[in-house]
């Protein structure tokens, strides 16, 4: 494996905090914020690299809020998102380019409290049928989030756009 540039160290460090303050500034409200639309958008332009912001941003949240359970499911949730982009074919026809990124943003929102329910119903010694009550109890936050990162969605491609200019005129220099 080839080691990260300074450069690389750098963009990749502020990347992870433009999510982690992303995130911050959007707290008012509940479950939406730009956390999926930014997953997507470096998966796709920087690949598997794009795991580098990535867990910058789950370090951040754990070093500001905490190593605490609620932390636990972050160290997958997001590599989930990340594994499923990074399975889409890197060129596909542009007018449904757009649907399939919000597509795929959306459904991450609408699975994160499933997505999450393995650790807690082990942490927390659930039975199948209290790991069920505990994700329908979350699924009202599900829909807000899965329809909020659809819409953000819409954000993907000019967050793309923007990283692949700056990345191109970083290489003039």
């Amino acid at each position: 494996m080839k080691q990260l540039s300074a450069r690389e160290i750098v963009v990749f460090a502020m990347l992870g905090a433009v999510m982690y303050v992303s995130k911050l500034v959007m707290e008012v409200v509940p479950n939406v914020h730009l956390l999926g639309v930014l997953t997507v958008a470096y998966t796709v332009v920087y690949r598997w690299k794009a795991l580098y912001p990535i867990y910058i941003y789950v370090l951040l949240n754990g070093v500001f809020y905490g190593f605490a359970a609620w932390w636990i499911p972050y160290l997958y949730v997001w590599a989930i998102l990340w594994g499923v982009v990074m399975l889409l074919p890197e060129r596909m026809p542009g007018k449904i380019r757009p649907l399939i990124y919000m597509s795929v943003c959306a459904a991450h929102g609408f699975l994160f409290g499933t997505l999450y329910a393995p650790v807690h119903a082990i942490l927390y010694g659930l039975s199948l049928k209290g790991t069920v009550a505990w994700i329908l109890a979350g699924l009202p936050w599900d829909v807000v989030h899965g329809i909020s990162n659809f819409f953000c969605g819409i954000l993907i491609l000019p967050v793309i756009s923007v990283l692949r200019l700056a990345e191109k005129n970083a290489g003039r220099n």
